[in-house]
């Protein structure tokens, strides 16, 4: 699989980790060290348990029994309120680290290069915000208490059961070749396991995404076998791989863990048998230890178990992290323009290095003029609308505005000079004012009416129950692809720059209802410049200039009726566009 998102290094990720911790570095100790003292008002009861049974074996009263009895009880009940406390921090911390992990990425994926995205494709972007966001959440939700508590129970217990018999708890060292050696042999195989698992269930997450959005398509065009095998493809041949090599380390990982756990036990009680008709050893030190070694069991299967999680989480955590590693486009350096005048300068651009889609453009934008740009299919003209538009640094040459290059601005300051709109659109989930505020969060309900009315959207949204206040988006009011498209071109107006490239943004109406727009929409944008790459060639002749690409150049320059006086491309273009009407 082609990976254009990066992916984290151990060192990056442990680095990031780092920056976490530093951030709730108090919680984490106070959570740290209540942890530590409820395991210890824990396992104080064995302890105490074994002088019990010493002081039966040699004799005693029945204040005595009595006495431990309501230590045993006191220590329960201090453990008791010490977890309640402890695991109510442990959440709240593990909600608050969840949080900035999430807002970070989600900061981090809304800041990515247009290009770096369209490159990904939707499958590695769409797991990475779903699966990978899913699996840490889990982990520091559930995992970050469990493995704080299984941890410190673990390095406690045995510092108990060396504090109870130096000699018995030797026993504890059956457990260790078993444990060591399949954890070593583990952690060098979970990595590159679960991220193959994880570029698995983004190639799946990309076939879904496609044939969710393209269901029309494939139901018109008969392809949904196709879909299908494709599916089943990816299935055999990398998804189920996967997930049977990833079970067959877990179960490689739990056989010999519950080796190394079972073992002591019985190593103990044998062992502590020897001692004791040595006379090393007393029977309740034996019982000590050999509880001790007993409720190490527990702990230690959690934290191990959790320790897989954590492997599945490290490597979503790197898939995460490596969004933020993504190089930015552009590199701004704080120059203003002094003017709105956009310059097109032997512009180059190429997808793939070496195979140029664009060859050598040159074109000034007189300022407040409406520019067309015409051509077949393939020659480059949305290429070149999104250097217009700053969303691609072209590979060679220039775009500037007002002397400026458009690589040169932040994305904040690029947008108030130029904006694009293209025949792709989309709706968030909320209210049709959340919708529109996107473009200008202060927007009063009036300037949204207006801006609205300007792309003669107003009358249908005065027809909905609520409004403005109707919630569209999944899981609510559905809105047509042409009422999808005024509100994105609604946004534009409030968003208000002095340059506009519409990327066939009436597409999606009907050739009647688009050209009133269009008209409408000239009205509202007057004095701005507007560039318009047509495939509706009225929108050509309404406009001042009109610009024919073919095969990555501008081949005519002119007015409407100049190039039609021409008898050029667009002279046959607007002939054979003409007799179809």
């Amino acid at each position: 699989m082609n990976q254009v998102l990066p992916i984290a290094d151990n060192r990056q990720v442990l680095a990031y980790a780092k920056e976490i911790f530093s951030r709730h570095r108090w919680r984490f100790l106070t959570v740290i060290i209540i942890h530590a003292l409820a395991s210890v008002s824990a396992l104080a009861v064995p302890y105490i348990v074994g002088l019990l049974v010493d002081a039966v074996v040699d004799g005693t009263t029945r204040g005595y029994v009595n006495g431990a009895i309501l230590i045993v009880v006191g220590a329960y009940l201090l453990y008791s309120f010490l977890t309640r406390e402890v695991q109510l921090r442990t959440r709240i911390l593990g909600e608050q680290v969840f949080a900035e992990i999430r807002e970070e990425f989600l900061s981090s994926v809304t800041s990515l290069p247009l290009s770096t995205v369209e490159s990904a494709g939707t499958g590695d972007l769409l797991s990475r915000t779903t699966n990978d966001v899913d699996r840490i959440q889990w982990v520091v939700r559930f995992g970050l208490p469990a493995l704080i508590t299984s941890a410190i129970t673990i390095v406690v217990t045995i510092i108990m059961a060396i504090i109870a018999s130096p000699l018995v708890s030797l026993s504890l060292l059956i457990g260790i070749p078993f444990i060591t050696l399949s954890a070593i042999r583990y952690l060098k195989r979970a990595r590159p396991t679960y991220l193959w698992q994880a570029q698995a269930w983004a190639g799946l997450n990309s076939v879904v995404a496609e044939s969710v959005d393209f269901v029309g398509t494939i139901d018109a065009m008969d392809l949904g076998e196709s879909r299908r095998k494709r599916m089943k493809s990816i299935i055999s041949k990398d998804a189920w791989d996967s997930e049977v090599r990833a079970a067959k380390l877990r179960m490689e990982l739990f056989f010999f863990l519950l080796l190394g756990t079972a073992l002591p036990t019985a190593v103990a009680v044998v062992w502590g048998a020897h001692l004791i008709s040595l006379g090393s050893v007393t029977i309740g030190m034996v019982t000590t230890v050999a509880l001790y070694t007993a409720q190490l069991r527990n702990p230690l299967v959690e934290f191990l178990m959790w320790m897989d999680e954590l492997q599945v989480a490290s490597v979503s955590l790197a898939r995460i992290v490596g969004v933020r590693l993504v190089d930015t486009d552009r590199t701004p350096t704080g120059a203003q323009p002094e003017g709105r005048d956009i310059v097109a300068l032997d512009v180059t651009y190429a997808y793939t290095e070496g195979r140029n889609v664009l060859h050598g453009i040159n074109l000034d934008l007189i300022p407040g003029e409406r520019l067309a740009i015409v051509g077949p299919s393939g020659a480059g003209k949305s290429t070149f609308g999104r250097m217009l538009a700053g969303i691609h640094p072209p590979t060679g040459g220039s775009v500037t505005v007002g002397g400026v290059p458009l690589v040169d601005l932040t994305e904040d300051e690029l947008r108030k000079e130029v904006a694009l709109v293209t025949q792709e659109h989309h709706v968030f989930v909320g209210t049709l004012a959340h919708n529109l505020r996107l473009a200008k969060h202060d927007a009063t309900d009036g300037e949204l009416e207006q801006a609205l009315r300007s792309v003669d959207a107003l009358g249908w949204v005065q027809e909905l129950e609520n409004g403005l206040e109707t919630e569209v988006g999944s899981g609510a009011k559905t809105l047509t692809p042409a009422q999808a498209q005024q509100l994105a071109l609604a946004r534009l107006v409030l968003l208000d720059p002095h340059t506009v490239v519409l990327d066939e943004a009436t597409s999606l109406i009907d050739p009647r209802s688009a050209r009133s727009l269009e008209a409408s929409l000239s009205a509202v944008l007057s004095g701005r410049t507007v560039v318009a790459i047509a495939h509706r060639l009225y929108t050509a002749h309404d406009a001042d200039r009109v610009a024919v690409i073919e095969d990555g150049l501008i081949s005519e320059l002119g007015t409407h009726d100049e190039l039609v006086a021409a008898g050029g491309a667009y002279a046959k273009l607007w002939e054979t566009w003409h007799r179809e009407r």
